[in-house]
Parts: C-alpha cells; sequence; structure tokens
C-alpha cells in the first residue's frame, strides 16, 4: 500500500508502515538542512530504521545518535520507519518533507534552495 501522495514525476510517496508505533513524525519542528537533494538508498522490507531529524548525524540520511549529545541540546527525535517491500527509496535530506522519513520533493522549495545546505 502506498500513501495518496503524487510525486511531480508522478509516483507514489512510500508509506511509514510503523508510524503508528512511534509518534516521532509529529514533532512541530524541523531540523537543520543537512542537503538541498534527496538520499537515494537501498531498504529492507521488515527491518526498522531510524530517520535523522536534527541534520546533525554523519551517517545522513539515518541517524547515529548524534541527538544525544548533551552539549548540542538537541530535543528532535529520530523517526522509526519500516518499508512494506524492499527497493530503491528516496529518503529525505532537507529535513522539512511532509512525509516523513521520505522526500515530498520540499527540497525544489525557493525557502530550502536559498538556505546554504550541508551542515
Amino acid at each position: 500500500m502506498t500513501s495518496s501522495v503524487r510525486l511531480s514525476g508522478g509516483g507514489d510517496i512510500p508509506k511509514n508502515v510503523a508510524e503508528n508505533l512511534t509518534t516521532a513524525q509529529f514533532q512541530q519542528e524541523n531540523g537543520l538542512i543537512y542537503d538541498k537533494k534527496p538520499f537515494k538508498i537501498e531498504l529492507v522490507e521488515g527491518k526498522r530504521y531510524s530517520w535523522c531529524l536534527c541534520g546533525r548525524s554523519k551517517t545522513q540520511p539515518l541517524c547515529d545518535g548524534t541527538h544525544k549529545i548533551e552539549q548540542y541540546k538537541i530535543t528532535l527525535r529520530p523517526v522509526r520507519f519500516q518499508v512494506e517491500k524492499t527497493g530503491t527509496y528516496w529518503l529525505c535530506n532537507c529535513k522539512h518533507t511532509k512525509n516523513r522519513p521520505f522526500c515530498d520533493g520540499t527540497h525544489k522549495t525557493e525557502d530550502i534552495q536559498k538556505t546554504s545546505g550541508k551542515n
């Protein structure tokens, strides 16, 4: 099953099948923009992943636990997710997607494009 949101290129944005197990995807804030383009990644059905929302992970787009470092005072938590089938996916690196963790094209907006990009 895929979401009803469509990408500008015509493809469906995948659904996070683990979204009912966590509330992290509903955090109001967006993290630091890591990059102004999405990250292409192979994901495995049934495996749980943690998508970095804070933007500081060194293993982007996935979380490496950097948000736990006290000096950073980061309140954002990673978004835990799973995919319905093994395949290639595009994960958001601008951290502003409305369909966390999947890219929805938000990186193409003027607000994102005019920022400095990678941290």
